[in-house]
């Protein structure tokens, strides 16, 4: 992995508002190099406008969960109501690039990419789901989750919180937070809520310091109410309490 920092974005679920935030303190930061997570169109905002930019940037990317269900059929997934929006408002160019994601990937030596874990993007890595909540996994469970994983850093998304755990083996597991949604519900395994507790888009720095891994996590203030007002406007209220508080209910 090169010496200089390398942003981490995950989950930015179409908020171009707050993928513009991110990558202005990106450039701010000098930092050339980034990777993204997957989940990046997903959501009742600008998936258009939010591909656009991706397919510029051309980082390292890996497809999540609502990646790959932009190319199903939406009756498939009942659960997922603002799935017929984000297919009418995505160009064939943006679809193309979904398709052509893999689900991991390395970059730059050092890191592994993944959205969920490496053998599923709808599973968490740092977390698991039972019927009374979300419990952090111990590091034995994760570093088991990763028998098959050489590099020293993984990175993870899906859960939308950030995260850094050290495992006994020496490898570092960073999980960068979302960059466009701080906070949803979900009913798989269990009914359960994610929140960050507060509006602020999300991402993570990692520096290589003679292979002892700095991570910085960085949250940024940006226009979450135009957020907001869109996600209202296109039928979820759900996402505009999410955008404007961090939370989930």
């Amino acid at each position: 992995m090169q010496a200089s920092p390398i942003a981490v974005l995950s989950d930015i679920h179409g908020n171009r508002w707050a993928l513009e935030a991110v990558l202005a303190d990106i450039r701010f930061r000098g930092i050339r190099a980034m990777v993204n997570l997957g989940d990046c169109v997903y959501g009742p905002l600008d998936p258009a406008g939010t591909a656009r930019i991706l397919l510029e940037l051309d980082m390292p990317t890996v497809r999540g969960n609502e990646d790959r269900i932009l190319l199903e059929d939406p009756f498939q997934h009942p659960d997922s109501p603002s799935l017929p929006f984000v297919q009418a408002e995505l160009e064939a160019e943006h679809l193309r690039w979904l398709r052509d994601l893999p689900p991991c990937a390395v970059a730059f030596g050092d890191l592994f990419l993944c959205h969920g874990t490496p053998r599923s993007d709808t599973e968490y890595l740092l977390w698991e789901v039972r019927e009374d909540g979300p419990c952090r996994r111990l590091p034995a469970a994760v570093a088991n989750l990763l028998a098959n994983v050489d590099q020293p850093v993984i990175l993870c998304g899906h859960d939308h919180l950030p995260a850094r755990l050290d495992l006994p083996d020496g490898r570092c597991v960073v999980d960068p937070g979302s960059v466009g949604l701080p906070a949803y519900r979900d009913i798989h395994p269990f009914p359960h809520s994610m929140e960050a507790g507060s509006p602020h888009a999300r991402y993570a720095v990692i520096t290589n310091k003679q292979r002892r891994f700095a991570v910085e996590h960085v949250a940024i203030a940006y226009d979450h109410e135009t957020a907001a007002a869109t996600a209202e406007r296109n039928g979820r209220p759900d996402w505009a309490l999410a955008l404007r508080s961090g939370r989930a209910s």
